[in-house]
């Protein structure tokens, strides 16, 4: 099974099936995958009638090949996952892993900064593999432990911002966050 197959069908247990919550600003979604990002992506049927094979390929072209995460799992399938996730319910996490690469590098004795701009390429690919290699297993334990802090953070934000997002934060967390940071 490929990287994206064993991450995609653990995401996709996280998701669920359908569920058109009037919480939930993505409005009708089935296997995590919003009406508007299926329409988008051609889909026309009704969402209780989206299948798991469309649901995977639109998962494969929006999320997993945008971010580059074949690429990142030849590194760290871990991280690859996390990434994945975190791009998945929240739109963010390219920036996330660049920010931390930034911080972690020990003032650039490591490998120098990387654009912060969100976009998965070859400097940040470099940084990684020099992060890991410099860092050892230990990194990666605190760059996925990083990756779920900015993650939290950024629900902790949002729900601040909107209070229907109470409806979901306990799940977020304990999905998303505490569940893979264990």
């Amino acid at each position: 099974m490929s990287a994206f197959d064993t991450w995609v069908t653990k995401l996709i247990g996280v998701e669920g099936g359908y569920s058109n919550n009037p919480d939930d600003v993505g409005g009708a979604t089935k296997f995590g995958i919003t009406e508007k990002t299926a329409r988008e992506e051609g889909y026309s049927g009704q969402m209780q009638d989206l299948t798991f094979d469309i649901a995977k390929a639109i998962y494969k072209r929006r999320y997993w090949d945008h971010l580059r995460l074949d690429d990142v799992a030849i590194s760290s399938k871990a991280i690859a996952f996390e990434m994945g996730d975190t791009y998945v319910n929240t739109g963010i996490s390219g920036q996330f892993l660049q920010r931390l690469l930034n911080v972690l590098n020990r003032q650039q004795k490591d490998y120098p900064d990387i654009a912060a701009d969100g976009v998965v390429g070859p400097s940040t690919l470099a940084a990684l593999r020099s992060f890991l290699v410099a860092r050892g297993a230990d990194g990666e334990r605190v760059l996925l432990a990083g990756l779920n802090a900015l993650q939290g953070y950024h629900y902790v934000t949002i729900t601040e911002q909107r209070e229907r997002n109470e409806s979901f934060m306990y799940g977020w967390l304990l999905q998303r966050v505490v569940k893979e940071a264990a």
